[in-house]
């Protein structure tokens, strides 16, 4: 059965990979691991948005080295979105709450604070306009997208009552939310299958083998 895969980087990072040692993941490896032998993957489309190192100075670096290994899978394409730094004014929650905890109180109780506001924009529009956009002209027979985002219900609901057409959501997380899990055609849990779909170390490339980062 003709199958493309629709990845949303970002979640799929935050919800099964961000505090596990299996960062260094092949998704071609992963997807033919939690999918039935009959789905052909003809392609893998991967969502993300170029970080910034704002928190941590080896996050682009890493981030690099991962797209470049990424890039080595013949079926797969990357969909860049944006990512978004900006210094903003936010309404705190009453009581002030401090993280770690703080004895200083030179501002008794504020209202407002100063914050750096990290936003990733387009990726998941992308790929749920992708996915209406290949399901009316037939790009597949069966699409599986993987991650646990709720903007995504509608057009999965799109893909799958009125182009009918069977989509299976491959969920990051032991719970995925309700609204993906009842229109899916199909879920499966792809945690199990993490570990055993890493890349080598280091992954042979065009220009040079690509080292899997020091801290992953």
């Amino acid at each position: 059965m003709k199958t493309v895969v629709y990845v949303d980087g970002f979640n799929l990072y935050y919800r099964a990979l961000k505090r596990s040692n299996h960062k260094w993941l092949d998704i071609n490896k992963l997807c033919k691991a939690v999918l039935p032998p009959f789905c052909d993957i003809t392609r893998i489309n991967y969502y993300t948005a170029l970080v910034s190192g704002v928190r941590d100075p080896t996050a682009p670096k890493d981030q690099n080295a991962y797209l470049r290994a990424l890039r080595t899978l013949p079926n797969l394409q990357i969909h860049l979105g944006t990512f978004q730094v900006t210094h903003k004014w936010m309404f705190l929650v009453q009581p002030v709450e401090l993280r770690p905890i703080s004895t200083k109180d030179a501002v008794p109780n504020p209202e407002f604070a100063r914050v750096v506001k990290r936003e990733e924009k387009g990726s998941d529009v992308n790929l749920g306009v992708h996915l209406v956009r290949d399901a009316f002209t037939h790009a597949f027979e069966h699409a599986a997208i993987i991650t646990d985002d709720t903007d995504l219900i509608e057009p999965l609901r799109i893909a799958v009552e009125e182009a009918k057409l069977p989509v299976t959501l491959l969920t990051p997380v032991d719970r995925p939310a309700q609204g993906l899990q009842v229109l899916a055609t199909h879920v499966r849990n792809l945690r199990p299958y993490v570990g055993v779909s890493q890349f080598t170390n280091p992954v042979p490339g065009p220009k040079g083998p690509i080292l899997k980062p020091a801290n992953w």
